[in-house]
């Protein structure tokens, strides 16, 4: 009975953390404290589902993240599968393992950040479960809306067609690096360390891309872009030359190193998407402070070229994460 008590508590506390959630305008018309969610889409909506685990020791390391940190990334990773779809967020359900030990001081920081990132764009708590376990695990659904036939997928990329990607790119994968030198936990003392810790989905700008029907084909980076071009590409028949010298690189001392960490860092949670040659024009240098660079193109056939300037290219082997390589 007293374990049974103590989840009561630990479900009360998570309950509590989102009372003040405003279900009304995103479509949850029941939330936490039934058996399950009501959820009722908008007229002439599709429904977007995804979900992501956010595991300790893989994603996360306790000692050096903090509660808070592991809260808002845990969600706002989810979430950015919907930007990449050109989606708006409506909510989620949490499922989570935790240790005893960590249902107080750790639990209150972990749902501040979940809540954060959780009112910052508007995707309310509809629900989950928790469980007890050595180690953390965390799993999130999310639930999100796009018009009708305006979903943008990874399998519309034509020949021809141009490449984008959104913000910097390798700066996520350089805080990781200064994290694990830093002792205790890590805060986001500059930009690197932020993007890190504190991801930011696109969701505007997927959304302004489906909008304007720029976007052939788009996916978010969560792997690295040598991994995750790859896996546009075969999804659209196609293959692609990136220009090396066009990429936004994180700023580093060693230029091969920025480079290095452009191509196969993980964690940015940027949008790369493709145009068609014609609206190429209509793509801005930035969307709400947002920069936005023409990297590369769509070509025939189906490898991954890495174009180095002076008529030097070479095949860009996917070299971003892979939690099945040894």
């Amino acid at each position: 009975m007293a374990n049974v008590v103590k989840e009561e508590t630990v479900f009360r506390k998570i309950a509590a953390a989102f009372a003040a959630s405003r279900t009304s305008l995103t479509g949850v018309r029941l939330g936490i404290g039934d058996d399950a969610a009501l959820f009722a889409p908008r007229t002439g909506c599709e429904t977007i589902l995804s979900c992501d685990w956010f595991l300790e020791g893989t994603h996360f390391l306790r000692d050096k993240h903090p509660a808070e940190a592991v809260g808002w990334k845990s969600l706002g990773r989810a979430m950015s599968d919907l930007a990449a779809m050109g989606g708006t967020p409506r909510c989620f359900l949490l499922s989570m393992a935790l240790p005893t030990e960590l249902t107080g001081r750790w639990l209150t920081g972990f749902l501040g950040g979940i809540r954060g990132a959780s009112e910052k764009f508007g995707c309310v708590a509809a629900g989950g479960d928790t469980t007890r376990r050595k180690e953390i695990l965390i799993n999130i659904t999310v639930v999100g809306e796009v018009k009708k036939g305006r979903a943008l997928l990874r399998s519309g990329a034509r020949v021809g067609d141009e490449l984008f990607v959104s913000g910097t790119l390798g700066e996520a994968e350089l805080g990781l690096r200064q994290l694990r030198k830093k002792k205790g936990l890590a805060r986001a003392t500059n930009a690197a360390l932020r993007k890190h810790l504190y991801p930011e989905p696109r969701i505007a700008l997927g959304q302004w891309l489906a909008e304007k029907r720029l976007a052939t084909a788009m996916m978010d980076l969560s792997d690295g872009l040598s991994t995750d071009l790859l896996r546009l590409c075969a999804a659209s028949g196609v293959g692609a030359k990136v220009e090396a010298a066009a990429l936004p690189c994180v700023g580093s001392r060693d230029r091969a190193d920025g480079l290095a960490l452009a191509l196969h860092g993980g964690d940015d949670y940027e949008l790369l998407f493709s145009v068609s040659e014609k609206q190429a024009k209509h793509v801005p240098k930035s969307y709400r402070g947002l920069a936005l660079t023409r990297i590369g193109k769509i070509v025939a056939g189906k490898s991954i070229k890495l174009a180095l300037g002076d008529s030097r290219e070479r095949t860009l082997a996917p070299g971003g994460w892979d939690p099945f390589r040894e």
